[in-house]
């Protein structure tokens, strides 16, 4: 079956079976809603690489059944002197969850401040970055966020050992009004990024090359056989997942390579986050060029930059833009058949309804 061949599955069904399997592992409801809610999201976006299968697997490999991952942990709020900053001690909880609160926390700190910032100590991974920052650029606010990997997965610039993680960088700018959807500037700082590798070894492609070596240190393009992934960039790909993990040091990450390790060794053994949300008004000269507003300014922007022979060029953000008009047009969640296979397993976990393709219409072309 292509990959490009999808079937549309109701979101409901998505987000039920979803909640199910969280709730078969011990997350409350809260947490389950907010798992299916994001899964469903990059879903519904074209992220295929961090939908439901790979929070699951996250979960499996480092989470609930590891002790990375504790369900129902409250989140502690570290007293600060800084009014438009906070610093959480999330205690293991679903990163989902804690990113949904940590985003809209910067929002309303940024409401009152024109800035605001969250830092995350002791979380679970929040999976796609750009999922949050997209959020908040659509309801008109900057957002960043970034954070260090469950696991250490890539090579440093020159280097055969990972002792790095895939540590991405995300950016959401409210540009809807100008162009008809956020710009959002979503990277791994790897070539590519774990999920996809396992998505292509799920649809039995192979790597680009110069994006992973094998457990020899050698490069390799076979998903089978990835051992860890190089740095996209060379040396600047390397330097930008070298500030998330010094970031996570400031506010009070472990050693990188301990972060897999769920040892009662009295380290700590969790990945960090960094979110940021700027209020348009608050970095405004209100003097634009002939009297435009900033929506305005904003537009003549991308137009000059998409000019002359650019009209074809992509902006960031365009791609998922795209996707989620696809998504609403089949009037359901997109999936290729071995997603829907593996769906299909999740099910058989917890108890849930089984998936199958001939449940599930084929989307129309």
């Amino acid at each position: 079956m292509s990959e490009d061949t999808f079937y549309i599955v109701p979101e409901s069904t998505h987000n039920q079976l979803v909640e199910q399997a969280y709730a078969a592992r011990g997350f409350d409801a809260s947490e389950q809603a907010c798992a299916a809610r994001f899964s469903a999201h990059a879903t519904r976006h074209g992220i295929r690489t961090h939908n439901a299968l790979k929070a699951l697997h996250l979960d499996d490999l480092f989470g609930s059944k590891q002790g990375g991952c504790t369900p129902s942990a409250k989140i502690e709020v570290i007293p600060s002197r800084f009014s438009a900053s906070e610093v959480w001690n999330c205690n293991k909880k679903l990163g989902q969850a804690v990113a949904y609160q940590a985003i809209d926390r910067c929002i309303e700190l940024a409401d009152k401040h024109g800035i605001g910032q969250v830092s995350v100590d002791q979380a679970f991974h929040y999976l796609w970055g750009g999922g949050y920052v997209m959020e908040a650029a659509k309801r008109g606010y900057l957002a960043y966020t970034n954070c260090t990997a469950s696991i250490t997965e890539v090579v440093p610039f020159l280097g055969s050992k990972p002792t790095l993680g895939t540590n991405p960088h995300s950016w959401g700018i409210p540009t809807t009004d100008a162009i008809g959807f956020p710009v959002v500037i979503d990277w791994a700082t790897s070539v590519i990024a774990m999920g996809r590798v396992q998505q292509l070894k799920r649809e039995g492609k192979n790597l680009p090359a110069g994006a992973a070596v094998d457990k020899d240190g050698n490069e390799t393009i076979d998903p089978q056989q990835v051992s860890a992934l190089k740095p996209f960039g060379a040396h600047k790909g390397y330097g930008l997942s070298l500030i998330n993990e010094i970031m996570a040091g400031f506010i009070g990450a472990s050693k990188p390579t301990l972060r897999s390790h769920h040892l009662d060794d009295g380290d700590k053994h969790t990945p960090n986050f960094y979110f940021q949300v700027i209020h348009p008004e608050a970095i405004s000269s209100n003097h634009f060029a002939f009297g435009r507003t900033q929506t305005e300014n904003l537009r003549v922007i991308m137009e000059d930059i998409l000019a002359d022979g650019n009209q074809d060029c992509i902006i960031p953000g365009q791609f998922e833009a795209e996707f989620a008009k696809r998504t609403q047009t089949a009037g359901g969640l997109l999936f290729s058949e071995n997603e829907i296979l593996e769906f299909n397993h999740i099910a058989n976990e917890c108890g849930g309804a089984a998936w199958s393709v001939e449940n599930f219409p084929k989307e129309s072309k």
